[in-house]
């Protein structure tokens, strides 16, 4: 076994890990600076919610719905020119961040949805009945209530960004992805093949536990 890992490049397997880890921080904020803000909204106008507007309510759904439909494979092709446009190149770490951002936006937006609505309407009653605005029943009382929710739900959209990042390898993204395509795969490595995907595993294992032990601690208070 020693005498297997000892063939490995482990300076091009420490780049492929910095350029994942890259992507997934990159992505993740855009997705939750994009994905929060989309989500609140579908719940306020959900119905019988505090901007309830059907008509709204279902554009906005069948928007996220469509684009969680797609398979990311395709969605990463599809979005090749755009992704060029914003960034110079479809290629590499700047390449994949568009079409991940694109690809787990809409799905954050759902589960935010969810967490918005698993909080206690009577709170958000008691809260409106103080004068609170529309504004300060999200700030001060939706998105605290559903703190422990929202925490899930981040933890969730990381580990779906960490499979998607290794998808982008087919199209040359970066990352451990594209060096078990361009190594294990296409060469034959099996070895390369082995440790990127415990690689793999690890980060998966590693977001896990500390998205737990983050909800753990904020549902005791």
């Amino acid at each position: 076994m020693l005498e297997l890992l000892s063939h490995l490049n482990w300076a091009e397997i420490a780049r492929a890990c910095l350029a994942t880890l890259s992507m997934l921080g990159v992505a993740l904020g855009f997705t939750v600076l994009l994905g929060m803000p989309l989500g609140v909204l579908m719940f306020l106008t959900g119905k019988q919610q505090l901007d309830a507007s059907p008509g709204v309510y279902r554009v906005l759904s069948m928007l996220v719905n469509v684009f969680r439909s797609l398979p990311f494979i395709i969605l990463l092709i599809v979005l090749i020119p755009l992704t060029a446009f914003l960034t110079g190149t479809s290629l590499g770490v700047k390449g994949a961040i568009p079409p991940l951002v694109a690809g787990c936006t809409p799905f954050f937006a759902r589960l935010v949805e969810i967490a918005l609505r698993e909080v206690d309407h009577g709170v958000v009653e008691a809260t409106q009945a103080m004068g609170a605005s529309t504004w300060q029943v999200v700030w001060h009382t939706l998105l605290p209530e559903a703190r422990t929710g929202l925490i899930a739900a981040i933890t969730v959209t990381a580990i779906v960004l960490v499979d998607y990042t290794a998808m982008a390898g087919v199209i040359g993204g970066g990352g451990l992805g594209d060096l078990a395509i361009r190594f294990g795969y296409q060469r034959f490595q099996t070895d390369v093949m082995v440790v990127t995907v415990a690689l793999l595993v690890l980060l998966v294992q590693g977001l896990q536990i500390s998205g737990d032990r983050l909800v753990l601690r904020y549902s005791r208070r």
